[in-house]
């Protein structure tokens, strides 16, 4: 059924209309987007997310494009991504290119820290179980009253 700008639609009264010609309301973005309305305003102060236009009573009305937007704003943040990548990466796209190299270059840099962090916790892996072997051996009444506790020797292990 299409009604055109002329037509009359009679509501029951209390009904509640959230879907508004070319547009959503936060509640509909934030209901079909999955994003927490504040997010959705911290995007908008942040550039992420284009302002919205207004409705004559001030409310926010999105665009339907709001909503693969947030979609890739949120992947992009699950593969580690951070807001300023992902803004360059919305700016790359909204001045009409590709940012696919971009996008792959952060990536490869994403996974590098990655892979660097994995290194450093396999290290405190091999530290933690060194200090337990050296440890489970120990006495606690041999422990020195003048420390905390033997197995974690400030002078063996710098801060």
């Amino acid at each position: 059924m299409f009604f055109g700008h002329d037509s009359t639609v009679n509501l029951p009264l209390g009904s509640k209309v959230k879907r508004y010609l070319g547009g959503m309301r936060i509640g509909e973005l934030t209901e079909r987007s999955g994003v927490p309305s504040t997010a959705l305003r911290y995007y908008e102060q942040t550039g992420l997310l284009p302002a919205p236009r207004r409705s004559s009573a001030g409310y926010r009305v999105y665009e339907a494009e709001a909503l693969p937007r947030l979609k890739f704003i949120r992947s992009a943040q699950a593969v580690g991504l951070s807001l300023a990548d992902i803004r360059e990466i919305l700016q790359i796209r909204d001045s009409g290119s590709a940012p696919c190299r971009h996008v792959l270059s952060l990536l490869e840099q994403r996974r590098a820290e990655v892979a660097a962090r994995i290194r450093e916790l396999k290290q405190l892996e091999r530290d933690l179980t060194q200090l337990g072997a050296l440890g489970k051996d120990m006495d606690p009444a041999e422990c020195d009253p003048s420390g905390i506790c033997g197995v974690i020797s400030v002078e063996d292990h710098p801060a």
